[in-house]
């Protein structure tokens, strides 16, 4: 069975789950959405959200409940650490990413902020600003009190708080926002990197990247 995930370059929770996939080493077609509120996409996904997957005809959508699934179905190797404790840590800390940090900035928000409240664009990349930098310091702190260094989040390998940190530094580049006051998060950021299943899922190695 070939899954389908409906995604865009640059959203950031498909960026999850394609890390989680590419990880996991399961094949999957990627169909591009340009316009995600659009008719069309919410016969496809009501939510109107992106990613969506599309597993044998039945289509779900939200991240977090693709990831679960792919961990339920694809066990091995795990994106979650054995010890329950960093399991907990690391679940805490993408559920912080996902439910802290991501919604309040993303672009629904961003949107709304300039077409309905009448902010400059100035004014939101403030919001913006403000937003992120209280984020990613609160992640900082997580990952300065943990009882050992480690080359990821939660240990010597991937886990899910690697899969929802990545794309979130992603976007504070794309917006020019300085990361230089996080040196354990770019720790982490730099070791992602190094990694096949993380450059595979980045914006620019995607089909609809402006440009391929």
């Amino acid at each position: 069975m070939t899954l389908k995930l409906y995604s865009r370059y640059r959203n950031s929770a498909g960026q999850r789950v394609r890390i989680a996939l590419n990880l996991k080493g399961v094949d999957f077609d990627y169909v591009a959405v340009e316009e995600m509120r659009s008719d069309a996409y919410r016969r496809i996904n009501p939510q109107g959200l992106l990613p969506a997957l599309d597993i044998g005809g039945r289509i779900v959508g939200q991240s977090t409940a693709i990831i679960e699934w792919l961990e339920e179905t694809y066990p091995e190797p795990s994106l979650f650490p054995a010890d329950p404790i960093d399991r907990m840590t690391a679940r805490s800390i993408a559920q912080f990413i996902a439910c802290e940090i991501h919604p309040i900035h993303n672009h629904r928000v961003r949107d709304h902020l300039m077409e309905d409240e009448g902010w400059s664009e100035e004014k939101t990349m403030e919001w913006y600003a403000h937003w992120i930098a209280k984020g990613l310091t609160t992640v900082e702190t997580m990952l300065a009190q943990r009882p050992t260094p480690s080359t990821f989040c939660v240990g010597e390998t991937p886990t899910v708080a690697d899969l929802y940190l990545i794309p979130v530094l992603g976007n504070a580049r794309w917006f020019g926002f300085p990361l230089d006051d996080y040196p354990l998060i770019l720790g982490v950021d730099k070791a992602c990197a190094e990694l096949d299943a993380f450059r595979k899922a980045m914006p620019d190695a995607q089909p609809d990247f402006p440009g391929r």
